[in-house]
């Protein structure tokens, strides 16, 4: 079983934030629950992590929502997709939308890295089950 240590969260509304923070706090998911607003924090945040960057632990896991200002959801896969595999290593990219339309779920699957995509916020049993599988 593979050990998860951090879990980046990339979302800009701060509710969810919160509210997913608090579940994967309180199932002990990981001990370091990382935090940042939007794609672009957060494939600024992955750039310092794949360089090994000290405080900046390699994500585990990483949530993305779909909707978001500055960059969203599929703006960040674009980029995403442009790290070597080698960089990605273990990671498991999840997707987070408030709002599953057939159109932004067939747009996912040109996304190989995607695993899969869950509502908003994370239910007790999503994390169970996102642990189970891929940890």
């Amino acid at each position: 079983m593979k050990e998860l240590n951090t879990i980046l969260l990339i979302d800009d509304d701060e509710t969810t934030n919160y509210l997913n923070h608090r579940l994967l706090a309180r199932l002990e998911a990981a001990p370091d629950i990382r935090v940042v607003m939007n794609g672009e924090e957060g494939l600024d945040y992955l750039e310092h992590a794949f360089a090994g960057v000290e405080g900046y632990p390699r994500p585990d896991l990483i949530f993305v929502d779909i909707k978001m200002s500055v960059m969203d959801g599929f703006e960040f896969l674009e980029e995403y997709q442009k790290f070597t595999p080698e960089q990605k290593g273990d990671t498991v990219l999840l997707m987070l939308t408030s709002s599953a339309s057939f159109y932004d779920l067939e747009k996912l699957k040109a996304f190989p890295d995607v695993r899969k995509h869950y509502s908003k916020p994370l239910a007790e049993a999503d994390v169970r089950e996102i642990v189970q599988e891929y940890f």
